[in-house]
């Protein structure tokens, strides 16, 4: 049960702050600020760190992939290259490990766009290559199985190629394009899931058409690169380790073979963003240490200005305790003030920011979201009382030990 006391201090510091609520308002401010930042830190690491994830993980769901790595110097008539049979056997010694597997041959050829020859960079996969390079279909469809069985002169284009040739994805259907001498139909326009600015196999002038027509174009049968969507992310390390070993088992003693995926690239991203989360979270605690030390001043002041009150207090029978917790009181009512309006507008902002992104509607920002951690408000308004006890401590006590005749004489 809460004492006759306490509730003496509540109901004089709150009186207090009520009369002199332009200061109130004017120091509560600089908690404002400090705990909007403490959210708005935490709110913008978390979408920081979830767009990188988004971003690398959309190159493709668990990747691995595997490519011939041949040593300085050896001739391609020696070279020991991933095979479309080596494809197959990869996919039948992961069995359901895998849920998807795709090898890709490229070659260039020359076509006419806008009138003038120019080089297309001619992609051989599977049906299951959009699936492991997560590839947006813009414009009709993908390859499927029949496609490849029956060798059919079908073909998708990127979408940087398909507004060159025929000014949009959808006019580029039904249209011809010459591969090597003979005649393609575009079925489709694609795009790639996240854009990695020609780190990939796909250029912006790209065609798709089946690996199993292609290969008939290609003087020597390879692979370059394989890739494997393995089912989860924890199965990605044994299922590397598989596809290495099948490759190496198939070739020559000798053949070097890079079998990777991207968890390293994810951690370093992760670890990056632990580095600037916890910078930008040191720079929001010097804030709320600015701001105790406002209120800090703005106490010390209020005591200097109100020690007749505090005199008269302790001659009608007020204790040092009592006017102790006053003071202090009011020093956590500031803090907390301003913490509470702080959390209202960290809270505002990623709201407000999430809404224009959405309307926006933006590619580039399409995984972009700012979530808000409810830890982080939890944290934020128990480090305003914090802050308002350990700030407020100080002017407190000084007020506590002043003594009442010298207090009552003062003018």
């Amino acid at each position: 049960m809460i004492s006759r006391d306490t509730v003496e201090a509540f109901r004089f510091a709150g009186h207090a702050l009520w009369s002199n609520r332009t200061r109130t308002l004017l120091t509560s401010f600089s908690m404002l600020i400090a705990n909007a930042a403490v959210i708005l830190v935490v709110s913008l690491a978390l979408a920081g760190r979830d767009f990188v994830v988004a971003q690398i993980e959309g190159v493709g769901s668990n990747l691995i992939y595997a490519y011939y790595e041949a040593g300085g110097g050896v001739p391609a008539s020696e070279a020991d290259y991933i095979s479309i049979a080596d494809v197959v056997a990869v996919e039948e010694s992961l069995g359901d490990l895998a849920v998807a597997t795709a090898g890709v041959m490229s070659t260039w050829d020359w076509t006419t766009v806008d009138g003038r020859p120019q080089q297309v960079r001619v992609l051989g996969a599977n049906d299951q290559y959009r699936f492991v390079r997560n590839l947006e279909i813009l414009s009709g469809r993908f390859l499927d199985a029949a496609d490849l069985e029956d060798r059919n002169k079908v073909c998708l284009l990127t979408e940087a190629l398909a507004r060159k040739m025929h000014g949009s994805p959808s006019q580029s259907l039904g249209a011809m394009l010459k591969i090597h001498g003979l005649d393609f139909q575009i079925i489709g326009v694609f795009r790639e899931g996240v854009e990695t600015f020609g780190q990939s196999e796909v250029a912006s002038n790209s065609a798709l058409i089946p690996i199993t027509v292609l290969e008939y174009f290609q003087p020597v049968e390879r692979i370059d690169p394989l890739y494997v969507s393995v089912r989860s992310a924890a199965e990605v390390g044994r299922a590397g380790e598989l596809v290495r070993a099948t490759l190496e088992s198939r070739h020559r003693p000798g053949s070097l073979y890079r079998v990777d995926n991207l968890s390293g690239v994810l951690a370093a991203a992760q670890n990056i963003s632990r580095a600037l989360t916890a910078v930008l979270f040191l720079i929001a605690s010097v804030t709320l240490g600015i701001g105790g030390v406002f209120i800090m001043n703005i106490m010390l002041i209020s005591v200097a200005e109100r020690t007749k009150e505090i005199g008269l207090r302790m001659a009608v029978g007020a204790t040092r305790r009592q006017v102790k917790m006053q003071f202090l009181l009011e020093a956590v009512g500031m803090s907390l003030l301003g913490g509470l309006a702080g959390v209202a507008v960290g809270v505002a902002i990623p709201a407000v920011l999430n809404r224009l992104i959405s309307q926006l509607n933006l590619a580039a920002l399409a995984d972009l979201y700012i979530p808000v951690a409810g830890w982080s408000v939890v944290a934020a308004l128990t480090v305003s009382v914090l802050v308002g006890v350990l700030f407020g401590s100080m002017p407190a006590a000084r007020a506590a030990e002043l003594d009442p005749v010298e207090a009552l004489r003062h003018e």
